[in-house]
């Protein structure tokens, strides 16, 4: 669901999946899920680099160097996991808290002339995705400054801000992850990542979510972890 539809709240710490804290800190150094791509750079000496990342790292991505947050957009395997994790509903319905959506989560505007029980094309939905993915980009983009970021950085970010609403990563509401990017911390900065309740309720998708969400922005993997 998207960030307007619910209200959502930072939930307690609770058990990662078996081998998350392993892969998480097997690319954690330096605060960063491509130390390959820094190494390329002479960001990290070849001490710094030498131990082998574990086989079930080894298909991260690659990249030279962090970029502006205003270079970046979201990719398409951001759509792609954000699709998977909200399903893609042609027929409006309401969310848990009674808000109308359709598509990838889309909250229903009176000025998209629908309502609940109405279709619309796959296109469409698509359609509203993008949008919807852009205006959480915008938000990331306030929200980080100039903090250079990797895309997969940059993709767990918009995913959040797509997920709870650019207001609940405000300063008054997050302030931890304000203060993580204002230093620059990116491991802090994954560790704000977890927003699980919406309406004072625990739910597992939204859990799940945030476990794929901590993934993508330290490992630069995208993939279910419900699988």
């Amino acid at each position: 669901m998207s960030g307007s539809s619910a209200s959502f709240l930072p939930a307690a710490k609770k058990p990662r999946p078996r081998g998350y804290k392993r892969k998480r800190a097997a690319l954690m150094l330096g605060g960063s899920a491509m130390i390959v791509g820094a190494q390329s750079t002479g960001a990290f000496s070849q001490s710094q680099v030498s131990a082998p990342l574990p086989d079930s790292v080894q298909s991260a991505p690659v990249e030279a160097a962090r970029l502006p947050a205003e270079a970046l957009n979201p990719s398409d395997e951001l759509l792609d996991a954000i699709v998977e994790e909200e399903g893609l509903k042609l027929t409006v319905y309401s969310s848990v808290i009674g808000n109308p959506l359709v598509g990838a989560g889309h909250l229903v505007l009176p000025s998209d002339g629908l309502q609940v029980g109405d279709t619309i094309s796959h296109e469409r939905a698509m359609q509203f995705l993008k949008a919807d993915t852009d205006r959480a980009a915008e938000g990331v983009r306030d929200l980080v400054g100039d903090l250079p970021l990797y895309q997969n950085e940059f993709d767990a970010l918009v995913d959040l801000v797509y997920n709870v609403g650019i207001g609940k990563v405000s300063l008054a509401e997050s302030p931890k992850l304000n203060a993580a990017i204002a230093a620059g911390d990116y491991e802090a900065m994954a560790e704000q990542l977890d927003y699980s309740s919406a309406a004072g309720k625990v739910f597992g998708g939204l859990e799940h979510r945030s476990d794929r969400r901590a993934q993508i922005f330290a490992l630069g993997l995208y993939d279910n972890t419900r699988v």
